[in-house]
């Protein structure tokens, strides 16, 4: 194997545990709903979720938002400022009713029919999630070790101003990286292997010179194998790797890479 020159990460659930702050967002905003109307905070949490994920695809943006990696539970949050795409235009005007109609319809499954409840749900769970920017615990601890032997590069999946939000509301962690691309500035995200070989082009380095690490298999590993690069996944779940798509290295936490680089 050549050697590693430079090491491309992931941004969400690999460097910022945004799995944990959604579920935090959520489990704040559904006991302040229980407080208020009475509904019970687990059955309303697994409605809204459920009916986020229904109306998410039947978007007319679905599609694009999909490519680009935009997924329901960022657009119960996400302002989407950016202009660069006519979809992002559309998304910034349809994300508001969005959250509303999930929120509202969480709460009629659950058994509480009250749109105004919902409005209300539906903005607090906004600012609910934007108070939580979380990293794991060894996040800085490795990127700053391996920022003076190796050259970092962020690349991430989503809309271009709410990934960038994310960076931005982490002090320092857009200094550890030489570059950062985000697939909807690009307009394409990972699998595809037009954006991997786009890093690739900034860094200056062929595919077997990178390493990528990443939580995600069908994007960051995936991508990755298809246009030979080594790739590191971390299984935070310990689930069962694809018979098809092995990683070069497996790892249960981001600490683990140190062990291998």
């Amino acid at each position: 194997m050549s050697k590693t020159e430079a090491i491309i990460f992931d941004l969400d659930n690999t460097l910022l545990w945004d799995e944990r702050s959604i579920d935090e967002a959520f489990e704040a905003v559904c006991r302040s709903a229980s407080a208020e109307s009475g509904v019970d905070a687990m059955k309303l949490e697994q409605a809204v979720r459920l009916a986020a994920e229904e109306l998410f695809a039947s978007m007319e943006i679905y599609e694009w938002a999909r490519q680009i990696e935009v997924t329901y539970l960022e657009a119960l949050w996400g302002r989407f400022e950016s202009e660069l795409h006519p979809s992002l235009i559309k998304l910034k005007r349809l994300a508001p009713l969005y959250r509303q109609e999930a929120w509202t319809c969480g709460l009629r499954r659950a058994g509480v029919d009250d749109a105004e409840l919902g409005r209300k749900l539906g903005d607090q769970f906004a600012d609910e999630r934007r108070n939580r920017p979380l990293v794991y615990a060894d996040t800085f601890d490795v990127l700053n070790r391996l920022r003076g032997r190796y050259r970092l590069l962020l690349l991430t999946n989503g809309a271009p101003d709410l990934q960038q939000e994310k960076v931005d509301s982490i002090p320092g962690l857009a200094g550890c990286f030489e570059h950062i691309v985000i697939s909807g500035t690009f307009g394409a995200g990972k699998p595809d292997p037009a954006i991997f070989k786009h890093a690739m082009g900034l860094l200056k380095l062929p595919a077997e010179q990178c390493l990528m690490v990443g939580d995600n298999p069908d994007t960051d590993i995936k991508g990755a194998l298809e246009i030979g690069m080594p790739c590191a996944w971390i299984n935070h779940k310990r689930r069962p790797a694809s018979s098809g798509r092995r990683p070069t290295y497996e790892i249960g936490s981001l600490s683990a890479l140190l062990d291998i680089v």
